[in-house]
């Protein structure tokens, strides 16, 4: 009997090990699975010890420790993400489908002038700071498109319709970004604003065929005054040039007569000042410089003599051009 009783304690020993050492392994697993944790390049985890914020971790292969004791959540920061303000998009690509229910509770705004203009927009952000994005803020997408909507609303309010619709969208975008990054940080969101895009801003659609006649005569008129001031500006300089090379030809020729006559003078006076002093000489000089001028167009030429009573017949310079 006593042998028999060793048995059944050694045979209640044995499953009593293999269950204790199936523990160990078990909690072994589990800590190994719990501990060690990956973080994706595009993203960080933030790390909770407690339910209280401790660390965030950058992407690769982290330690943290098990049992629950440190609470992961991953934070996508490398991701743009959108919010569509007055319409939805149901599926991008090359053809995008938009959703067909109105949104005019987002999209219809008054202008400054009193007037209505529908407008959609786009507000692209990405995560900064993990840290703010997870506790800071209850609803971080919420607190964002009503944030949004009552700055576009104020700076739409602030213009008129034609400046809306037509004129100003860019400076409307830059100037709703600039505020909507100030009053985020002021929430402490930890958001960035990567960029605001008015999508589509037209008038209500009632009003839309008069808006879009009084938008093409306005256009009308601004291509008619474009014309005008390029003919003009074509016109005038010509004009201007012409007048220009004219005035400068006179001047031009005013001086050249001026200069022409002192020179004149100047010859005359130094003639004079030569005659003048040696009579006879400057006076056989211009006789001969004038004969030099005259007799090559006379075509019959007698050379007389003041003491005889006939003409020389000596000399026949009318020929052969002697």
């Amino acid at each position: 009997m006593a042998k028999i009783e060793e048995l059944n304690l050694k045979d209640m020993k044995l499953p009593k090990r293999k269950i204790f050492t199936g523990l160990i392994i078990l909690i072994a697993v589990i800590f190994l699975a719990t501990c060690f944790y990956t973080v994706n390049p595009e993203e960080v985890g933030v790390i909770q010890r407690f339910g209280k914020y401790v660390s965030i971790s950058e992407p690769g292969l982290n330690f943290k420790i098990p049992f629950g004791v440190d609470k992961l959540t991953k934070v996508k920061v490398k991701n743009v993400y959108k919010e569509e303000f007055g319409f939805r998009t149901l599926q991008a690509g090359v053809r995008t489908k938009y959703s067909t229910q109105t949104y005019n509770n987002e999209a219809i705004m008054l202008t400054g002038d009193l007037n209505i203009a529908d407008v959609e927009w786009i507000v692209q952000y990405r995560v900064k700071d993990p840290a703010k994005f997870l506790f800071n803020v209850r609803n971080v997408e919420e607190t964002l498109r009503d944030v949004s909507e009552s700055i576009t609303r104020e700076v739409v309010g602030d213009r008129s319709v034609d400046e809306v619709i037509v004129l100003n969208r860019k400076e409307i975008a830059d100037k709703s970004e600039i505020i909507l990054q100030e009053r985020l940080d002021i929430y402490n969101t930890g958001v960035e604003i990567v960029t605001i895009n008015l999508q589509n801003v037209n008038p209500p659609e009632p009003v839309r065929p008069a808006f879009n006649n009084v938008n093409s005569a306005k256009q009308q008129k601004e291509k008619i005054t474009n014309e005008a001031w390029e003919q003009y500006n074509q016109t005038i300089p010509e004009a201007e040039g012409k007048a220009k090379r004219t005035i400068e030809e006179a001047e031009g020729y005013a001086l050249n007569r001026v200069n022409r006559a002192n020179g004149d003078a100047n010859r005359f006076i130094q003639m004079y000042n030569t005659y003048r002093y040696s009579k006879s000489v400057t006076k056989k000089r211009l006789y001969l410089e004038m004969m030099e001028k005259v007799l090559p167009n006379v075509e019959k030429k007698f050379i007389v003599d003041d003491k005889q009573n006939n003409v020389l017949p000596l000399l026949n310079l009318g020929q052969g051009g002697k």
